[in-house]
């Protein structure tokens, strides 16, 4: 069974559109997969309890928890890559994983860690990708799924979705416009993994 671990901070929004997909497309019979655990690194992030609900295994690995240590990143990162590791994931997905990952967890999931991110890569790498995108008068924006590497956002790019920015737009709407079509893409993108390829698609709405 291909084990898929997803990594949350709060509603998991795109983990559960995930999960939903796998159950509705029975990625257990298609592809022999399955999302085996999610993992926040908040007690409090809501996305938890819908993966408990639909009888997914969670676990929290509080960042807080390692401030003390002389290396709190790297100290956090191994904690978390025990937990990962216990479900021998096939692919480790970031879902609103609000943490930058050291260059050692990168490496050890290499070609297995994947991401989302709410702008066209490379444009708007970081935060405030919405504010920046209206700020700098883009005509369009969107999300893009992608590998992770060691540079934050500069992964290899899987899949992305494009929307208009609209007169009037303010960041709230246009990031809730862009999350209506990352809902879409991103399960895409790990089934498309899932099945061995990868077709370079853009979808427009």
């Amino acid at each position: 069974m291909k084990n898929i671990v997803i990594l949350i901070s709060g509603g998991g929004s795109n983990m559960a559109a995930i999960v939903r997909t796998a159950q509705a497309q029975n990625w257990a019979k298609q592809f022999n997969a399955q999302v085996s655990a999610v993992i926040s690194n908040k007690a409090d992030a809501k996305g938890l309890a819908f993966a408990k609900e639909h009888g997914i295994d969670t676990a929290v690995i509080d960042h807080k928890a390692f401030a003390d240590q002389p290396q709190p990143r790297e100290a956090f990162d191994a904690a978390l890559m025990k937990e990962i590791d216990q479900h021998q994931p096939h692919l480790v997905v970031l879902a609103g994983f609000m943490r930058i990952l050291t260059p050692g967890f990168v490496a050890h999931y290499e070609g297995r860690l994947i991401n989302i991110h709410p702008s066209l890569l490379p444009a708007f790498p970081g935060l405030h990708t919405h504010e920046r995108a209206i700020k700098a008068g883009c005509k369009f924006a969107g999300a893009t799924v992608h590998r992770v590497t060691a540079e934050l956002d500069h992964g290899e790019i899987l899949a992305q979705a494009v929307v208009p920015v609209l007169p009037g737009d303010t960041a709230d709407t246009l990031a809730a416009r862009v999350l209506t079509q990352e809902h879409l893409i991103y399960p895409k993108a790990v089934a498309d993994l899932l099945d061995g390829g990868f077709k370079d698609e853009v979808q427009q709405r």
